[in-house]
């Protein structure tokens, strides 16, 4: 990836590693737009970085990710990066028994959520730039690897669904 003249839209870029990511490209004169829940770390963000923009967007919620997707499209044209960062990792024993809220909540947000967003986000998909053809950056994929014992596809539902069956055992 080419790391200047992008326009870059990074979920869960109000804190952590993606405030991090987000800072750093925005010093290499990349235009960043964050997102997350939290709108005082999107604000404590963009006050710290001038010129980096933010949109609230709860990732497990379809109907704000359309609505962001919308204003993506509509405030952001020559967007050509996307990186999925936002994650959560809440605690749960499962020794004990998964609690469906926490689980669903999990899934939600550190996988589907992040599949609506690059489906409402393809008309940007073209967008010229220093990194055609290369819009989108699935960074919690990065963690997702296939299980030694299981052929893969490489698509992140599938590693996800053989990583939970693997940890169940």
């Amino acid at each position: 990836m080419k790391l200047t003249g992008n326009t870059i839209f990074i979920t869960g870029g109000g804190s952590g590693i993606g405030r991090g990511l987000a800072e750093a490209l925005h010093k290499l004169g990349n235009q960043i737009i964050i997102s997350g829940r939290r709108k005082s770390h999107l604000d404590a963000t963009t006050r710290a970085n001038p010129g980096m923009a933010s949109l609230e967007l709860n990732i497990e919620d379809p109907a704000s990710i359309a609505a962001v997707t919308k204003k993506l499209i509509a405030q952001f044209p020559t967007l050509n990066v996307l990186i999925n960062n936002a994650g959560i990792m809440q605690i749960d024993d499962a020794a004990d028994g998964i609690d469906d809220g926490v689980l669903v909540s999990t899934v939600t947000t550190n996988l589907l959520g992040h599949e609506v967003l690059v489906e409402r986000a393809k008309p940007l998909r073209n967008n010229p730039g220093p990194n055609e053809g290369a819009f989108v950056t699935e960074f919690n994929d990065l963690m997702v690897q296939p299980p030694a014992k299981q052929p893969s596809s490489g698509n992140p539902l599938e590693l996800t669904t053989n990583n939970f069956a693997e940890s169940q055992k």
